[in-house]
Parts: C-alpha cells; structure tokens; sequence
C-alpha cells in the first residue's frame, strides 16, 4: 500500500553555513549546518538537484548547492504518492527491526504469517479494547508484540506500571491482568520502557495504540482483527507488485 496524500504546507529554512557550488552535499558540511548530527544517508530524490536527508529518524530535504533544506512531505503529484512516508515506513522498519524480541511483550504464534508492533499505554482505554481481543488476532494470523509508551511520560501512573509489567516474572499475564485494572505487584528491574517510549516519540508516535506493520507503514488507534488482517494482505499484495 503505497502512502497518498494531498499536497501539505511546505517550508524552507536558509543555511548560510553550507557550501554552494553544483556538487551534491558535502557530508562533513552538512553535519557541520546540522550542529554536529551526522546524517545516516543523503540520497537523490526523483527531483532534479533535491537530496534526501536522514538524520536519525528525521527526514530533510537539501538543495544540490547545500543552500537550503526543506521539511515536509515530498509528494508526487502524478502518482499522489507521498514519497516521504514511504521513507518514514523504512525508517520504521529498520528501527523496530532493531529491537529484540524478548525485549517487547508478545502474543500469538511466533510462525504467524504476519506481526504487528504495537506501541501501547496500560491504561489507554483503545489498548484495553485492542488487548481484550488479543485471541481474535491470533486467530486471524497476528501475532501482536507490544512497545512501552506511557503517554505521560516518566514519573507517571502509567509508566511504573510498564515497568511492573515489563519487570514481572511472566510478563504476558501480568500485562493481560493490568489491561483489565487488575492491581499486578510493583516490580523494578533493567528494561527498555524509557528506551521505547523514546524511540515512539523519534518515530512520531503521538497516540497509543500506534501499530507498526511489517513494512513500517504506522496505523494509529484500535483497528479490529479482521480490518487488520486485509491491510496486511494488502499491503503484502502490494509489495509484490512494487
């Protein structure tokens, strides 16, 4: 499934600091402009003399003689495809990719034909919904691996009891128990809820449930098994043909 939208509000920001000339960017003088962020990549774009930059889980857009970046979506009118999304569901990808598996909170077959990510708040009353249905994905061939993402951040109700959940000696009863309001004992212990919070906000989770789907694309709040299950065997068709 290829990412559409209509064509948003685009803007520039002059950088005085890089080089001019008909060369591509020169990386040591970006990352200078970018206050000493390295970019991960500076790729050409289907637009002559426009470069993409990736500077974390940020995408830029840089003028051939280093003058100007723009941020934004990067849309091709023809196709009404949104060409940055499309990177954004690599970045996604990549980064989720990234993170072990016994580091999440998982439910379902682990041979399930397809996975979803979910980025998930205890209390948050959709990831209550979503959860209480965590036998239906399965059934439709999902297998469900929860992220941490208390909305309120560290210090919050809710992020102590990620922790709890996170730290408890079988961690997918006691997330089953927490989504029903069911007190679970206080635990601590090293674990990657600050982490993944961190990374949810890097990657532009701003609600929970967030799903991330095998190819990255990002579908936030509840969607039901079967509504889930025919955007994977669609976005699945379409990367056949792509």
């Amino acid at each position: 499934m290829k990412p559409k939208m209509l064509l948003p509000t685009l803007f520039f920001l002059a950088t005085p600091a890089l080089a001019e000339g008909p060369a591509a960017p020169d990386l040591a003088t970006l990352t200078a402009a970018l206050n000493g962020q390295e970019p991960s990549s500076v790729l050409e774009t289907p637009v002559d003399g426009l470069y993409e930059v990736r500077v974390g889980a940020q995408i830029l857009y840089l003028s051939e003689d280093g003058r100007f970046v723009m941020q934004g979506d990067l849309i091709d009118l023809q196709t009404r495809d949104n060409l940055t999304e499309v990177a954004r569901n690599g970045l996604r990808a990549e980064a989720v990719g990234a993170i072990d598996e016994a580091d999440m909170v998982s439910f379902g077959p682990e041979d399930a034909p397809h996975t979803v990510t979910v980025f998930t708040d205890i209390d948050c009353g959709y990831c209550r919904k979503l959860h209480s249905e965590i036998d239906t994905y399965g059934d439709q061939g999902i297998r469900i691996r929860y992220l941490a993402f208390p909305r309120a951040g560290a210090g919050s109700a809710s992020f102590d009891k990620a922790v709890s959940v996170w730290c408890a000696d079988d961690p997918q009863d006691a997330m089953t128990r927490a989504k029903l309001g069911e007190s679970i004992p206080s635990k601590s212990c090293p674990n990657p809820v600050a982490e993944q919070y961190s990374l949810g906000q890097s990657l532009g989770v701003r609600g929970t449930p967030s799903l991330i789907l095998e190819n990255g694309q990002m579908v936030p709040g509840y969607v039901p098994a079967t509504q889930l299950r025919d955007i994977l065997q669609e976005t699945a068709v379409a990367a056949v043909g792509d």
